[in-house]
This record gives C-alpha cells, sequence and structure tokens, in this order.
C-alpha cells in the first residue's frame, strides 16, 4: 500500500477530516531490528506493506504478530515495542493527531 493509499483510507474511515490532518511515512528494516519501548504523543496507524514485526504492548500484556497486510492501531501513550520478523518489513505508517482513533481500538490490530 502507498503512503496515498493509507491517507485515503483513513481519510475513508473518518479518522482524518482533510489529508493534511494526516502525516504518512514509508520506513523498513533489517531482520531482526529492535526498538526499546517507548510513547508517542500522537496516535500511530502502522500498515505492514511487506515482511512482518512483533510489537510488544506491556502494560496490555500482549503481543501483535504483524504480517504483510496486517494494521495496527496505536492510541498515543500507549507504551509498545518491537522486533522485526526474519524477512525484514517495510511498513507505512500514519500519525494522527492524539485522541482521534476512539478508545476501544487501542492496539487493535487488523488487516
Amino acid at each position: 500500500m502507498s503512503e496515498e493509499q493509507l491517507r485515503g483510507l483513513l481519510s475513508a474511515q473518518g479518522l482524518a477530516r482533510t489529508l493534511g490532518d494526516v502525516s504518512v511515512t514509508t520506513w523498513s528494516n533489517g531482520p531482526g531490528a529492535t526498538y526499546a519501548a517507548h510513547r508517542h504523543g500522537y496516535d500511530k496507524v502502522l500498515l505492514v506493506d511487506a515482511g512482518s514485526i512483533r510489537f510488544s504492548l506491556p502494560e496490555l500484556a500482549r503481543h501483535v504478530d504483524l504480517p504483510a497486510g496486517e494494521r495496527l492501531d496505536l492510541p498515543a501513550g500507549t507504551l509498545h515495542a518491537a522486533t522485526v520478523g526474519a524477512d525484514g518489513v517495510t511498513c507505512v505508517e500514519a500519525h494522527l493527531g492524539a485522541g482521534t482513533l476512539p478508545p476501544e481500538t487501542a492496539a487493535a490490530s487488523r488487516s
């Protein structure tokens, strides 16, 4: 999925009033790369375009494995860490204003 396609999807879901409300980037990392536990001051929507990544959500006592095509919604302030899968990962990521995602989507994953 391209950055523009993710922008369109979020707009269609009512998560962005205008395309200017969303910051979207694409990033990649090699196999085994890790991200230490951290938080963001914005809501984050992450879509795996290729490869896989595992998110750890310590405060929710769960892990979320995301293969290509899967999406993870992280409301602002959600503590999370991640480990990239054996084939690396390419993700398209959107940053939305804090409070844009409904509270019940806390760390929800979906395809």
